[in-house]
């Protein structure tokens, strides 16, 4: 079962990309070059270039309101 922020992502990336550099303004585009089923590998690229665990990326994107 996939996590409930993957399926928000797929209609909603703009808004989603938008929100995520809000909270981690460190990630660049390419950072956040989003392709549908690439959602694990986008977790990692956020955790790697912020430091945050896998847990908070993921509770930061399951609560993103759009």
């Amino acid at each position: 079962m996939s996590a409930p922020w993957k399926d928000k992502l797929k209609g909603n990336w703009n808004i989603a990309k938008g929100k995520i550099k809000q909270e981690w303004g460190d990630l660049t585009e390419d950072d956040l070059d989003y392709q549908e089923g690439k959602e694990d590998e986008l977790v990692g690229r956020i955790q790697k270039k912020t430091g945050e665990s896998k847990e908070r990326v993921n509770e930061f994107l399951d609560n993103l309101k759009y």
